[in-house]
């Protein structure tokens, strides 16, 4: 069967269906896109078709291309991927011409595009070279082109269409962040032509009535002229001077993706259409040649997917749907937990030692929802079914029928063993047990159970709604089927899972405490505040070391650090780090929350700069480091505790390591994650960095002995650890 059908009518209508077969959404494939040429060139070669319509035999139109195809053209080199996507703006062109004469515009046959649903990537660039865009009324459909958020930009002429069409201040959102819009919003901004309760039976009526002048592009019309200017008109030089200006700032300059992306706009923008597609293609291979696209792609697309969609899933158990959770402790965790169990249309029993406090947490999903009615995100309707699956409560009787708990008491070990004896008097035999924690060992959590095959861990990060990544970790003696009802609820909840070996700090809290810690150690040293906080955000972290930590509150650090050192001993490394911390906490300077840490706010909270306060106690050195060496210690000091995971068994997936790192705290997306940044650093250089590291600031940047050992063997993580090699 093949991805794309044609039928013709009576009426002359040739209708082009997209159907790829063992798919749930389409993707554009090359073999599917030579089927597509091969049936617009018999369209419109064959006299008695009128005109045609392309559409899907999905309830959405398309996902994209297949990210995968784009990997194996970029294996080929360079010339391969401009090749292969000037084929791509060939056929579109085609569509987009439709047998029209070159010199008047007219004898070409109209083609539109009806989408029942979403229509996304080059399942946007296809309609857009179509003369007119029908959208079924379907507010779950999102229209937009994402590619930016991959590492990469719209490159089958979505970039150049969109900026001819809206003008580039306009397309701006569209492109550059990757907005999503549902039709009638679509709409709105000009990206689809009409929303239509039945869009096929509105593109016939157009199809049979469209005249010569409808058909034209506007940029293929004489006198056609750039809206909001081109960039050489004085409003249009100033959007283009205002865009690179916005883009700088927002990416520091470590996102590719975007400057060729502004690039091919400028560049097109100044050259006849045809042209500017060649620009269009020119910069979109540049990017898909550049480590980071590849990375990212890798990293937030394919192995996220493969993740969600349980690849690292223990074998052999069946589908373990959660249909009833109890959720323990009411506080800001729980009720965000309750809040996405409760939207994933599970059951919820919220718990609290006070019938005030489990009301207080119910109410949160409350506010929540009573602000999505607000903004039109859900019906009110909706919002009460929501709430109404939601029970608050003081008595664990009412936990009976949970087939999960979900605990998120206070971090005290002896608090948590108390709730679990007294949840599993009442829960089923097949009830799974699973803790909240940050840092706590699972293994000796479980000693409270009865049943620690069925204890696992759970850790959420906060704000549970807005954080996409979940980390589940295995105890000692934690069985498969826990494992499985553990991801089987993460992706209920659509989240991202990953599953790490128990140890201290688990994963995500071992490699963020080390960037937080270098960080104030660099305060220490009399690094400029602003040197830290800038280095780290050029380099692509979404927040600088000592905001991070006021935004997490440094008396938790100070306990963390405490209870880290009692159980270390001498082997305890961060005497320095606590020398400030502790100083930070007896002045009071507990972060945000305290309305003072190592920024000072006013008094709602808002950040106002970095403190003279803290400048004062530790003052800047004359001599400031260079601005790579400050870059490399932050980076280094987490990717090589990536490393050590991976080396103590506590990461079992290099996947996970990476896309852990970017969802749950942000690790330089552009880079792929720590693993994937190591390997575009190479595994040599990357081991003598570390020499060097350590000999200018100390031990804690020693190179692990797998990674001395994969730079003596020319080896890369993704070459000797992925999924492929490791079955091999």
């Amino acid at each position: 069967m093949t991805d794309f059908t044609m039928t013709t009518d009576a009426e002359g209508i040739a209708t082009i269906t997209w159907d790829v077969a063992g798919k749930s959404m389409n993707v554009l494939s090359f073999e599917g896109l030579q089927v597509l040429n091969d049936l617009v060139d018999d369209a419109l070669g064959d006299a008695a078709v009128k005109g045609i319509i392309v559409t899907s035999a999905k309830a959405d139109f398309a996902a994209g291309m297949d990210l995968n195809v784009l990997a194996t053209l970029r294996d080929a080199g360079a010339e391969a991927v401009f090749e292969g996507i000037m084929k791509m703006h060939g056929v579109l062109r085609k569509i987009e011409r439709a047998g029209m004469d070159p010199k008047t515009n007219k004898g070409g046959k109209p083609v539109a595009a009806v989408l029942p649903g979403t229509a996304l990537g080059i399942g946007l660039e296809i309609p857009l070279a179509c003369h007119r865009v029908f959208a079924a009324d379907n507010p779950k459909a999102k229209i937009g082109l994402p590619e930016i958020i991959v590492g990469i930009f719209p490159g089958a002429g979505g970039t150049t269409r969109v900026a001819r069409k809206m003008g580039a201040m306009a397309a701006s959102p569209f492109l550059l962040e990757g907005k999503l819009s549902d039709p009638t919003k679509a709409k709105a901004a000009g990206l689809i032509d009409e929303v239509s309760d039945d869009p096929m039976a509105a593109a016939r009526d157009w199809v049979l009535n469209a005249k010569d002048a409808d058909l034209v592009k506007p940029w293929d019309a004489k006198g056609y002229k750039m809206p909001g200017g081109a960039p050489y008109h004085p409003a249009g030089f100033m959007t283009f001077v205002g865009a690179s200006a916005m883009v700088n700032g927002k990416t520091k300059g470590v996102y590719p993706a975007a400057k060729a992306l502004l690039s091919a706009v400028y560049e097109g923008a100044l050259v006849p259409f045809d042209t500017a597609l060649k620009i269009e293609a020119r910069w979109f291979t540049n990017i898909i040649m550049n480590p980071s696209s590849g990375a990212m792609i890798r990293s937030l697309f394919v192995n996220k997917q493969a993740l969600e969609k349980g690849a690292v899933r223990p074998e052999g158990i069946d589908d373990q749907k959660v249909r009833k959770v109890g959720v323990l402790g009411a506080g800001m965790m729980g009720a965000g937990i309750a809040l996405v169990s409760a939207q994933a249309g599970i059951e919820v029993v919220l718990l609290d030692r006070d019938q005030a406090a489990a009301d207080k947490g119910k109410a949160y999903s409350a506010d929540y929802a009573a602000k999505g009615v607000s903004r039109k995100k859900i019906t009110q309707d909706k919002a009460d079914a929501m709430l109404a699956r939601i029970t608050a409560t003081t008595d664990y009787s009412d936990l009976a029928g949970c087939d999960l708990i979900v605990e998120a008491v206070f971090e005290d070990p002896k608090i948590k063993a108390e709730v679990t004896a007294e949840v599993e008097k009442v829960i089923g035999e097949d009830c799974i047990f699973a803790t909240n924690t940050s840092t706590l060992p699972i293994s000796d959590l479980a000693k409270a159970s009865t049943r620690p095959e069925q204890f696992i861990g759970i850790h959420f990060f906060s704000p549970v709604e807005k954080m996409m990544l979940v980390e589940i970790i295995k105890g000692k003696q934690t069985g498969d089927r826990a494992v499985a009802k553990a991801l089987d609820f993460v992706r209920q909840i659509r989240k991202t899972p990953i599953v790490v070996n128990d140890a201290r700090f688990f994963y995500a809290n071992r490699c963020i405490i080390p960037y937080i810690n270098e960080g104030i150690r660099l305060v220490k040293e009399g690094v400029s505040p602003a040197l830290i906080e800038n280095a780290a955000k050029m380099v692509g972290m979404p927040l600088g070391p000592l905001q991070l930590v006021d935004e997490t509150s440094i008396d938790l650090g100070a306990k963390i650090a405490r209870a880290t050192k009692a159980a270390m001993g001498d082997a305890y490394p961060d005497g320095e780090v606590d020398e400030v911390i502790f100083w930070m906490e007896a002045q009071g300077r507990l972060g945000r929350k305290s309305k003072a840490g190592f920024y000072d706010y006013d008094a709602a909270g808002k950040r106002q700069g970095l403190s003279d306060v803290v400048k004062a106690q530790y003052p800047e050195v004359d001599n400031q480091p260079d601005l790579i060496d400050v870059q490399h210690r932050l980076l280094f000091a987490q990717s090589l505790e990536a490393v050590r995971a991976l080396e103590d068994g506590v990461l079992m997936d290099i996947r996970e390591g990476d896309v852990g790192a970017i969802l749950g705290w942000g690790f330089a997306p552009w880079s792929g994650g720590p693993l994937s940044w190591l390997d575009m650093l190479g595994a040599e250089y990357a081991a003598e960095r570390c020499d060097q590291l350590v000999e200018a600031f100390g031990d804690r940047f020693a190179c692990p002995d797998l990674l001395r050992e994969m730079a003596a063997k020319g080896q890369s993580f993704y070459g000797r650890f992925a999924p492929e090699k490791a079955a091999a």
